[in-house]
């Protein structure tokens, strides 16, 4: 079994959805955990939810993770709650899909911002601790749109490539501290966006899936929970394709 007792970990949007999923793996692990998300509310009720199922610590942080001195304040009361930051996911992101040709450019910067600026700051305050302690685990949820490219998706492919790059380039620059830097890149997964789209549109997903079924957000949480564990400490600037056979 794996534990990451005596582990804390930061998690970004993880008030629902895929973030959730892997805080809650992390806490049945035995790990503390902040949930941060954007929404405090959500966030709040979230932790407690996790604190109570789970019985490790839990705290709450709202930021906006696209803004530099919104994640530094972050970093710096978690360090200030748990006295160290041992894991950091960067899971936060969104989505503003449209054909290049008809795409704002506040459209491109957005999802540019959320989803691959926000994990280069949110990386960039993290490992300032993790190199001093010469131990930690930085995990980028990435995307197979980042991989293959999908037509709609130009601003938010770039953004999950970018995280592509980030990873390997961040993994080779603090790999002699003993920390590690790793991406998921999950496939089609069910989640409450994908329960809002018709069984036809669902199950033209599921044909092209080799293994004819999405993905769960369990699926990415296992695969994070392995990547944050003592596994997989000779594991840095890897990418972990979860999406069912999708691409290979």
């Amino acid at each position: 079994m794996i534990t990451l007792k005596g582990k804390s970990a930061l998690v970004t949007g993880s008030g629902r959805g895929i973030g959730k999923e892997i805080a809650a793996k992390f806490a049945k692990a035995g790990a503390d955990i902040c949930v941060s998300d954007i929404d405090l509310a959500t966030a709040q009720e979230t932790a407690q939810e996790i604190a109570k199922e789970y019985g490790v610590k839990t705290i709450a942080l709202a930021a906006n993770v696209a803004k530099e001195e919104d994640v530094n304040e972050l970093v710096k009361k978690f360090v200030e709650e748990f006295g160290k930051i041992d894991i950091l996911v960067n899971n936060a992101g969104i989505t503003k899909d449209g054909l290049v040709i008809d795409m704002k450019e506040s459209d491109w910067d957005a999802v540019i911002d959320v989803n691959l600026k926000s994990a280069f700051l949110c990386t960039k305050a993290a490992t300032r601790y993790m190199l001093k302690a010469r131990s930690g685990r930085v995990i980028n949820i990435a995307s197979i749109s980042g991989q293959i490219g999908l037509p709609g998706q130009a601003n938010y492919s770039a953004s999950k490539a970018g995280m592509i790059g980030l990873t390997k380039a961040v993994a080779k620059e603090v790999a002699k501290r003993s920390v590690t830097v790793n991406a998921i890149a999950p496939g089609f997964i069910r989640t409450a966006m994908t329960d809002k789209l018709s069984p036809e549109v669902v199950k033209g997903y599921e044909d092209a899936i080799p293994m004819r079924v999405l993905g769960l957000p369990e699926d990415i949480a296992n695969s994070a929970l392995f990547l944050a564990s003592d596994l997989a400490g000779y594991i840095t600037g890897q990418v972990i394709a979860v999406n069912g056979g999708l691409a290979m």
